[in-house]
């Protein structure tokens, strides 16, 4: 019955509304005559009353249609509406005012009569509207569970749009209760219903006092030293921290504004700033046949996406895992519906012998070598297989990208090939040299990478961290006082993609990563983010360093030498001189020692390679 009702109410919406206004207007028409003129002689203006009445109702009609008030659903309006309907009343009064002059020459009712009944007239059809919109939204806000109390944090034009959207149309769950802002004249005022109660320093103490669930930080263009400052104040609270997005970006993407606010990440919370890049990466990538070998591991997936989107004639992924494999396959089958010239191989970076067939057939045009062993405790104990796979996988992909005539060779390296204290690090430090001895004797332009821990990839210690949040904790951290770089997968492939773009062989490309992050803070940061209390809720153990891992990671060997490229964040390190004879032996008997599985002469050699390679043996953990 009640959708019956409903669906005739809306299907006859005008015709309702028209009926309405008529009858308001009779009635707030007739009401000042019997309060002026009393009962007793109304009888003597039937006539006047009447011609009058009807004249006045033709005159709002008409300018109300007009003016297309009965076009506009008035559950939204807002102030533009009601302006249009004070100027189609105002149109109407003046209307019938001067009419009244010319049609009821004999009049025995003063001109105050008609101004009077057309300014209530004015008066009731307005305020009708707007109590039905403030009963509509009140309706609406008291449906389902409680809204969470939510602070908004900015009172610029990034708060305004996201107010004015949930005064037109309201998340039932959220109720907005304060915002705070950096600028002090602001506090104690309004931002569209709303107080501004307070500065940024005050969050921790608004949100006990006003009992607050949520934070939304509004401000998209902070800058991202004073976000990490507001955002680590935040944290400090037990509530949902929240991000409205870029208003541009926004407006470009479409869609509402309540929708598209977003969870806190934990690299909003990194106070570093997106490498930006120059462009060259299109026009280097565009029209080429590329090869990527681990193109089914975290950098190496992504690799794949961002060369994909860069229109190549030709994309081909290597690498031994084949369920890796087959996802970033199907996920780029989908992103680009099979317009995409794709090819994926099952193949290792250890068989030469396939290497070279594969080269042969494919001819690339430039190579991303990201396929690698690289975790650190495990090659500990297995070096030879670390050597095997890092080292010499590295020379025969790039013996064979020589040997065929790729443009370009990138290797992906990483800040532990610094100062290596560990198996992994030294192996590409190694690789980093293979690199740069390749540079000295062929045409291809070969680069290395360097950078450091990528937020999110495989093995990395943020998947760690959440699966042991979900499981209640505890979180284990090596040491208290351990520090880490940090970027994103995205950034860290976008540098490739620019360092790529700009070697010329035998550079080193390093990213400014901004300042290194303690990891027992990484950790508290998730834990607050998770909606938890560090050490209450979820406990952080500290367990003593791996085998091999050091307290602080370098992106630069100081024999390297540092210099500035376009990019601000991007630095190259100059090509160390290599000795290729001696080099070349050492590889040999390297590959010897590693394929005869004889771990302590392995150690021994790669410190003879790697003179900076400190490494303490390490006893075997339960």
């Amino acid at each position: 019955m009640s959708r019956t009702i409903a669906k005739f109410l809306s299907k006859n919406r005008k015709l309702i509304l028209i009926t309405f206004d008529i009858l308001v207007e009779i009635i707030v028409y007739v009401v000042p005559w019997i309060l002026i003129q009393g009962y007793a002689d109304l009888h003597l203006y039937y006539p006047l009353l009447i011609s009058s009445c009807f004249f006045f109702i033709c005159c709002f009609e008409i300018a109300y249609g007009l003016m297309g008030m009965y076009d506009s659903l008035w559950r939204y309006a807002e102030v533009v509406e009601f302006f249009r309907l004070v100027v189609a009343s105002a149109i109407a009064v003046a209307i019938f005012i001067v009419g009244s002059l010319f049609i009821f020459e004999e009049r025995r009712i003063s001109l105050s009569m008609y101004l009077l009944s057309a300014m209530f007239a004015t008066s009731v059809t307005l305020y009708s509207r707007l109590t039905y919109r403030m009963y509509r939204n009140t309706k609406f806000k008291k449906r389902g569970r409680p809204a969470r109390r939510v602070m908004v944090i900015g009172a610029g034009e990034a708060a305004a749009t996201l107010l004015h959207e949930q005064n037109k149309n309201p998340d039932a769950d959220m109720n907005i209760i304060c915002v705070v802002d950096d600028a002090p004249e602001k506090v104690g005022r309004y931002i569209m219903g709303v107080q501004i109660l307070g500065t940024t320093t005050q969050i921790p103490e608004l949100v006990e006092q006003c009992e607050i669930e949520t934070i939304v930080m509004a401000i998209p263009t902070v800058d991202e030293k004073n976000r990490k400052r507001i955002l680590q104040l935040c944290a400090k609270t037990k509530c949902n921290l929240r991000i409205l997005p870029n208003l541009r970006q926004m407006m470009s993407d479409g869609g509402e504004l309540t929708s598209r606010i977003r969870d806190v990440r934990v690299e909003d919370l990194l106070g570093r700033e997106t490498v930006e890049l120059s462009g060259l990466s299109h026009s280097m990538v565009s029209g080429k046949v590329v090869l990527v070998t681990g193109g089914g591991g975290s950098i190496g997936s992504e690799l794949c996406r961002q060369i994909a989107a860069f229109h190549p004639r030709r994309l081909i992924i290597v690498d031994i895992y084949e369920n890796n494999a087959y996802s970033i396959q199907q996920e780029l089958f989908r992103a680009y519906n099979h317009n995409l010239d794709l090819e994926v191989l099952i193949a290792s970076v250890r068989d030469s012998k396939k290497m070279d067939k594969l080269f042969d057939r494919i001819r690339p045009d430039i190579v991303f070598h990201a396929a690698a062993h690289k975790h650190v405790p495990l090659m500990e104990y297995s070096p030879e297989e670390a050597v095997k796979n890092n080292i010499f996988g590295t020379l025969n992909v790039a013996a064979a990208a020589s040997k065929y005539g790729a443009a370009r060779f990138v290797l992906i390296s990483s800040d532990k090939a610094v100062n290596p204290t560990n198996v992994m690090g030294a192996t590409k430090r190694v690789c980093e040299m293979v690199v740069q001895a390749m540079a000295q004797q062929s045409k291809t332009a070969f680069v290395a990478v360097r950078f450091g821990n990528v937020l999110g990839s495989n093995g990395s210690v943020l998947p760690l961290f959440k699966q042991q949040i979900e499981a209640g904790g505890p979180l284990t951290v090596t040491h208290p006082e351990i520090v880490r770089y940090f970027m994103t997968i995205p950034e860290a492939v976008s540098l490739v993609l620019e360092a790529a773009a700009m070697g010329d062989g035998g550079d080193v490309f390093v990213l400014d990563m901004g300042e290194p992050v303690k990891i027992v803070e990484l950790a508290e940061n998730l834990i607050k983010l998770a909606g938890f209390i560090p050490y209450d809720d979820i406990k952080i153990e500290f367990t003593g360093l791996r085998p091999g891992e050091k307290l602080y990671e370098e992106l630069l060997m100081d024999e390297e030498g540092l210099r500035q490229t376009d990019n601000q964040k991007i630095f190259i390190g100059s090509p160390l001189l290599l000795n290729q004879d001696e080099f070349s032996k050492q590889l040999v008997a390297l590959k010897e020692t590693a394929y005869a599985n004889d771990s302590n002469k392995l150690m021994q050699q790669l410190q003879e390679l790697v003179p900076t390679f400190h490494h303490e043996p390490n006893k075997v953990e339960d």
